[in-house]
C-alpha cells in the first residue's frame, strides 16, 4: 500500500507496540506480523520499526534518513574499543566521508574478483564437505559454515587458510554486539575486539614489509601513498572486512540449511538443478535473512504516512517482516523458482552491502555442493541458536544425510 493510501496516524501512541527487548522476542513472532497487519510501523523501546514492503523499500533510501545503526552502542548505554570501532567505521559514515572510504574499498569487492575467487570457493566447499560426507553427520557450523565461511575471507585477504579458527572464533564474539544482549556480552565483545585489532596491526605490519596486491596491501599502499585513507581507518577496514564477511556468511548458511531441512523438495530440486542456486541464494535471504533489520535515522522532521517523524528518531527497517508483506508477496511460502520482487538482506541505497558480490558467490557455490553431495538432509539433535532478531543464526545445527 502507498504512503498516500494509509490511514492517518496522529500520534505514535497510535501505532502498535513491539517491544524487542523482551526475553526470547522473534522477530517472526505472530506479534510482529499482528502489529504489520495493524499498521505499517511498530513502537519499540529503540525507536520506530517499519513492517511493511512498500515502506522499507522507500525509506531505505528516503534524503532524510541517514545510516542509523551508528547509534547502537549509544542506544544500549554502550561504550568502549567496540563502541569506537562502530561508530568510526564505513558503515557508519555519511557524505565525503562514506564516499571516500567506499570508493578505496570497491576494487577488492569487484564482480571479476569474485568471477577469479570461484573456483577456491569451490575447492574450499569440497574439501570441508569431504571432511565429514561419509560419516552421514556433522555439526553444519563447526564443520562446514564456519571454516567455509572464514576461509572465503582468508582468500579474499591473502591470509592462510590455518587462521580460520581463530578468526572465526573472534567473529562470533564480536557478533554478539548485534543482538539485543548486546549489554550483557560486553566483556566478551570487547576482548574480542580487541584481538582482532591487534592481529589487523600485525597484518598491516606485514604488509609494509612484504607489499602484495590482495585488499590489505591495497588499502596500506594507499594510506603511505598518498595520505587517502589513514592509519585507523585502514585497520578499522580490515576489521570490518573479517568481522562482517564472517559472521554474516556463517549465519546465513546455516540459516539456508534449516530452511532447506523444512522443505525437502526445494533441496532436491536444487541438487537436480544447480543452475538455481543463485536464486535459492536470494530466496533463502527473502525467507530467513540473518539481517533481520536495518537502521536509519532522521536528519530532520519529515511527515510519513501522515505521522510525523522528529529529527534523531531511529527507524527499525523490518526486512524480516517486509519480505513476507502479504501485500506484495501473496504466496509468501519457500519457493526458490519463483520470481520475486527484490529482498533487503544485502540493505539499500548507498549503505547497500559492499560486500555483496562475494557473500552471493560463495554462497552460490556452497550450496550447489552441498545440494550435490548431501542427499535428504535432517536435524539430528537440539539446534543452538542466536536471539532470533538484530543479526541471526545457529551456533550449532547437528545434521544427518544420505551421502551422495
Amino acid at each position: 500500500m502507498a504512503p498516500t493510501e494509509q490511514a492517518p496516524v496522529q500520534t505514535l501512541t497510535d501505532l502498535p507496540y513491539l517491544d524487542v527487548t523482551a526475553p526470547g522476542f522473534s522477530i517472526r513472532a505472530p506479534e510482529v506480523m499482528a502489529a504489520r497487519d495493524a499498521s505499517w510501523a511498530a513502537r519499540t523501546p529503540y525507536g520506530l520499526a517499519v513492517l511493511r514492503y512498500d515502506d522499507v523499500q522507500k525509506l531505505l533510501r528516503h534524503p532524510k534518513l541517514r545510516q542509523g545503526s551508528y547509534r547502537w552502542p549509544a542506544l544500549n548505554g554502550v561504550t568502549g574499543v567496540f563502541a569506537r570501532w562502530w561508530e568510526a567505521m564505513l558503515l557508519s559514515q555519511e557524505g565525503e566521508t562514506h564516499a571516500r572510504l567506499r570508493r578505496m574499498a570497491n576494487p577488492a569487492f569487484s564482480p571479476k574478483l569474485i568471477t577469479d575467487l570461484r573456483p577456491k570457493f569451490e575447492a574450499l566447499a569440497n574439501r570441508l564437505i569431504d571432511g565429514f560426507a561419509a560419516r552421514g553427520e556433522c555439526d553444519f557450523i563447526a564443520e562446514f559454515t564456519e571454516p567455509y565461511a572464514t576461509g572465503v575471507i582468508c582468500d579474499l585477504l591473502g591470509l592462510p587458510f590455518e587462521k580460520w579458527r581463530e578468526l572465526a572464533d573472534i567473529a562470533g564474539e564480536m557478533g554478539l554486539a548485534l543482538g539485543v544482549t548486546f549489554k550483557d556480552d560486553l566483556p566478551v565483545i570487547e576482548a574480542a575486539t580487541a584481538r582482532l585489532f591487534a592481529y589487523a596491526e600485525e597484518l598491516v605490519a606485514l604488509r609494509r614489509a612484504e607489499p602484495s596486491e590482495d585488499f590489505i596491501g591495497m588499502l596500506v599502499a594507499a594510506g603511505d601513498r598518498d595520505g587517502a585513507i589513514s592509519e585507523q581507518e585502514v585497520l578499522d577496514m580490515i576489521v570490518l572486512a573479517i568481522f562482517g564477511g564472517i559472521d554474516t556468511t556463517r549465519n546465513q548458511l546455516g540459516l539456508a540449511m534449516a530452511t532447506f531441512i523444512e522443505h525437502p523438495e526445494q533441496w532436491a530440486l536444487l541438487a537436480e538443478q544447480p543452475d538455481l542456486a543463485r536464486a535459492a541464494v536470494e530466496e533463502v535471504m527473502r525467507v530467513r535473512p540473518t539481517v533481520t533489520w536495518v537502521t536509519r535515522e532522521a536528519t530532520e522532521e519529515f511527515l510519513w504516512n501522515d505521522l510525523p517523524i522528529a529529527a534523531g528518531t531511529t527507524i527499525h527497517l523490518f526486512s524480516q517482516a517486509a519480505t513476507s508483506d502479504p501485500a506484495v508477496f501473496p504466496d509468501p511460502g519457500f519457493d526458490i523458482t519463483a520470481e520475486r520482487k527484490p529482498h533487503f538482506g544485502f540493505g539499500g541505497g548507498t549503505h547497500h552491502c559492499l560486500g555483496h558480490f562475494i557473500a552471493r558467490g560463495d554462497m552460490t557455490e556452497a550450496l550447489k555442493l552441498l545440494a550435490r553431495r548431501l542427499k535428504n538432509p535432517r536435524m539430528n539433535g537440539a539446534a543452538e541458536w542466536l536471539p532470533d532478531s538484530g543479526n541471526t543464526g545457529a551456533v550449532r545445527l547437528p545434521i544427518a544425510f544420505d551421502p551422495a
